[in-house]
């Protein structure tokens, strides 16, 4: 049998993970920085405590694991009948019971839920971990990816909400990737389905101008259509999509639209606060990237969850999809019987921002590089002497490697340049006599014999 990966997963090897843990460390470092904590949850949640929480596109994609002893006669003879419920799109506990995390936050707010009393709120956590989606594989979209989330949960401070901003503007500073950081506020979309007198279909207002960059004008038209809305009410989501101009202008323009709701007015100020405040120090906001944080009202994000201020990341001059994106959700424990628990979450899309630094070459040049010195192997005696003085370099932190095999040199020359290695150290009975050793440079080929007792002072410099 052809060995072959499941679709829409992949292998890494060594210059990827070494590029991908680039990006984790840096994404750490802000995250540290912030006063934010680790922490890791199953990759298999209870199915009950992830359904629903996404809508009905999202629940579709979540990935359900059947329970075993399924092959016990008895159990597979009514298991053969429940599962026609499965292909219906419902669920059967004797079929499935758990799932794998589609995302984060849902487990986050299981975590805080069940540990709320232990905890120091307001709860700053960091969680760098993979999710899986019943997703079709395509360009930046994955079945298994992984995501990196902070979260901050216990206050209803938008100070949080400036935090996670600025975060995202330091990550992709540090990262040197110019983005778009777009935000909106969910209390704006429930203004405009009330507007509207449909407050029963925010849902499919929000999911339906979610889609507005994938389907277009018309499609998100006859969509709001087919959900029952008047062609009356379709004007204003349309007057209210087209809304364009600065920040300020759009803030204008969206005040006329919903200037009769008290929540639209509150979404407004949410927005007006966030932008004064980070804009309040000019001297902090000369960033050396091109970073932007645009507000737009076609921006949903169609997960029922959020409640307030909403984000999405996009890289400029890459043809990709959103790289980073979250909200606040100011009663997500309340599903799970912890009601009144505000938080506010960022999410980063590593795999996505990974073909970004890839395609615009954003990665540091010497990343691949993971041994420094190769001492060849040029005999028993020789090979005993150089492991001696290797491991010296190491305890002082200087990569090494010795030559396993006593080859041609051509042989060691070629695996130190397929590892790319920096120097070759080379020592035969001569320099062991000597107590000499031969340092060749090779990017530049310049050779030099130096005393074994410099060797350590040669390598640190």
């Amino acid at each position: 049998m052809k060995p072959s990966l499941p679709q829409g997963t992949r292998d890494f090897a060594a210059e990827t993970l070494r590029r991908r843990g680039f990006i984790i460390e840096t994404i750490k470092d802000v995250f540290e920085l912030y006063g934010f904590e680790p922490l890791e949850t199953p990759a298999l949640e209870n199915l009950e405590t992830l359904m629903g929480k996404y809508g009905d596109e999202g629940d579709k994609l979540i990935f359900k694991i059947l329970n075993n002893g399924l092959d016990n006669p008895a159990k597979k003879e009514k298991a053969i009948k429940d599962f026609e419920n499965i292909l219906n799109g419902k669920n059967d506990k004797s079929i499935t019971e758990r799932a794998l995390k589609y995302d984060l936050t849902i487990p986050f707010a299981r975590y805080m839920a069940m540990n709320y009393g232990k905890l120091t709120i307001p709860f700053k956590r960091y969680q760098i971990q993979p999710v899986w989606r019943a997703d079709r594989p395509q360009k930046g979209r994955y079945r298994e990816f992984l995501q990196c989330d902070a979260d901050i949960a216990g206050t209803y401070s938008l100070i949080s909400d400036v935090e996670l901003t600025q975060i995202y503007k330091d990550v992709f500073g540090r990262l040197k990737i110019p983005v778009e950081i777009k935000i909106n506020n969910r209390k704006i979309l429930y203004a405009l389905a009330e507007v509207c007198g449909s407050i029963d279909k925010i849902n499919a207002i929000t999911i339906a101008i979610d889609k507005l960059d994938k389907i277009g004008i018309g499609k998100v038209k006859e969509e709001l259509s087919a959900n029952g809305l008047s062609s009356e009410n379709i004007s204003i989501i349309e007057r209210y999509i087209n809304i364009d101009g600065s920040n300020e202008e759009k803030l204008g323009k969206i005040s006329r639209i919903i200037d009769s709701s008290e929540t639209g007015k509150k979404g407004i100020e949410e927005l007006k606060y966030i932008l004064e405040f980070l804009n309040a120090n000019p001297k902090n906001n000369k960033e050396e990237i091109p970073i932007a944080i645009v507000i737009d009202f076609t921006l949903a994000r169609g997960l029922n969850y959020y409640t307030g201020i909403i984000y999405e990341v996009k890289a400029k001059n890459v043809e990709m999809g959103s790289i980073g994106g979250g909200g606040r959700y100011d009663n997500l424990t309340g599903l799970f019987g912890v009601p009144d628990i505000p938080g506010v979450g960022i999410s980063f899309g590593l795999d996505r921002i990974y073909d970004v630094m890839n395609e615009l070459n954003l990665f540091p040049e010497n990343i691949n590089q993971s041994t420094h010195v190769l001492f060849f192997n040029l005999g028993e005696k020789e090979s005993k002497y150089s492991f001696d003085l290797m491991q010296q370099l190491r305890h002082k932190g200087v990569s090494c490697e010795l030559f396993y095999e006593n080859s041609k040199l051509e042989k060691q020359f070629k695996y130190a340049e397929k590892k790319n290695i920096s120097f070759a150290v080379i020592i035969g009975s001569k320099e062991i006599e000597s107590q000499t050793c031969i340092v060749k440079n090779l990017a530049t080929g310049e050779q030099q014999t130096i005393s074994d007792h410099q060797i350590v002072q040669f390598f640190k410099k």
